[in-house]
């Protein structure tokens, strides 16, 4: 009955695009080129076939996919200021859960509904990446690094009579940087690594690869306990709640029970009792939409690469090739090809072998990719290993989007200061099909 109830509540975000109809431009590099995203049916987006009690699959099923799919509005607690009006909606491609669609970024299509009294920034574009803006300085040249959003409730039929408050100014974004939505697949599997596993493996020599290529990193750090945070471009997120608690409230301007005060409070627009989402215990327990975010990237399975494994055909030559020649140019160095989890009371996250390909920890990226923002323990110029799982469906690439290409990003790893200079140096020593070979691999991913 409740489900019913709910249901009729939502308005579940539309599918923008089917996985099997993109292909993209590549930009060449002496022959290897990007074989482009991959086609075919999602190899992301469910919850895990075995492991899950009946209970945590109708918990997924029942709370998180359609609470995190579900368009939020002015009454529930949308705004002042926000990005985009559903985690659906960054989260969507190649399934609910992923990163920016491919085409018809939704910050750009439904802005005449969404936020009608908006404009669309520059950086904004209709087949562009979703973005988040950070502002790096504050106007007396302290350090900033919080999130700027995009859009107000003004304009919108179902904000308070009298707000009226203004769209921030993006003509002039030099101190500005962005960051696209980082996809959740298999995050509660991340979650689940012990903090000694992941500190171990980047530790971790056995071969002096890291040390020949100098290749160091860190962990990030809590500030509260000490320990190993993990979500996010610099690692700045300890947890899922966190995690998702801080994007409710940021990305959507939701207070939650994690985050329960207004980032805007102008008394004209800010007119809801707070906080706006939170666990209702009358009439039966209903979970707060924190808990169901949290629970549904929690029981999200891992991607599933394209060959190699259970159900997939056996990989071709080409990308067995591509297998051996990432490691031996050293990109597992940081991309560790796999770690397990610790012991959990949800049999689908304990003891588990996580393909992830990363460490978890931060590495300087050198001038190039540096954004000038410190979060915890990570530097202007150091982010989190991304996760490479998924890669093969993955539309746009590095922190900001930035390129489509995966040569493209791959070159940019290589800049002064960078840790991957050196490995990005046997890349280009490699030879044209070995390249090819590489490329082949990772969009097997």
């Amino acid at each position: 009955m409740y489900l019913t109830s709910r249901i009729k509540k939502m308005l579940l975000l539309p599918l923008i695009i089917a996985a099997s109809g993109f292909t993209q431009t590549t930009a060449r590099n002496d022959g290897a080129s990007d074989p482009g995203v991959r086609g075919g049916p999602p190899g992301a987006g469910k919850p895990f076939a075995t492991g899950l009690s009946a209970g945590d699959l109708a918990f997924f099923n029942i709370y998180g996919a359609p609470t995190f799919a579900e368009v939020e509005v002015v009454p529930k607690g949308l705004g002042p200021r926000f990005n985009l009006d559903s985690c659906g909606g960054c989260h969507a491609f190649p399934a609910l859960g992923g990163s920016s669609p491919a085409f018809g970024n939704p910050q750009v299509v439904r802005v005449p509904f969404m936020a009608p009294g908006n404009s669309i920034p520059p950086f904004l574009t209709i087949n562009g990446p979703i973005r988040e803006v950070r502002m790096v300085r504050n106007p007396d040249g302290s350090p900033n690094g919080g999130v700027v959003d995009i859009f107000t409730i003004t304009g919108r039929h179902d904000s308070p009579n009298g707000c009226r408050i203004a769209q921030p100014n993006f003509s002039n974004t030099s101190n500005f940087i962005f960051r696209i939505p980082t996809p959740t697949f298999g995050n509660g599997l991340i979650e689940s690594i012990t903090d000694t596993t992941i500190r171990n493996n980047i530790a971790s020599d056995p071969t002096g690869i890291k040390r020949s290529l100098r290749i160091s990193g860190h962990v990030n750090t809590s500030g509260n306990d000490g320990s190993v945070t993990r979500f996010g471009w610099k690692a700045q997120n300890k947890s899922l709640l966190v995690f998702s608690g801080e994007a409710y409230n940021v990305e959507m301007g939701v207070t939650n029970e994690g985050f329960p005060n207004e980032r805007e409070e102008d008394p004209a627009c800010a007119t809801n009792a707070l906080a706006e989402d939170h666990t209702a215990f009358d009439a039966g327990f209903t979970p707060s939409d924190l808990m169901s975010f949290a629970g549904f990237m929690r029981f999200l399975d891992q991607p599933t690469p394209a060959c190699g494994v259970s159900g997939q055909p056996a990989c071709s030559a080409s990308i067995n090739n591509g297998r051996n020649v990432f490691s031996k140019i050293g990109c597992a160095a940081c991309h560790t090809p796999s770690l397990t989890t610790g012991r959990s009371p949800i049999a689908a996250l304990n003891q588990k072998q996580a393909i992830l390909y990363s460490d978890l920890g931060v590495h300087n990226m050198g001038q190039g990719l540096a954004d000038n923002v410190t979060q915890g323990n990570a530097g202007p110029d150091e982010f989190r290993t991304a996760p490479l799982w998924g890669l093969g469906q993955r539309a746009f690439f590095l922190h900001d989007g930035r390129t489509n290409d995966l040569v493209q990003t791959i070159l940019a790893h290589d800049s002064q200061g960078s840790e991957a200079s050196m490995t990005i140096g046997g890349y280009r020593s490699l030879s044209q099909s070995d390249r090819q070979d590489l490329l082949n691999f990772l969009r097997s991913l």
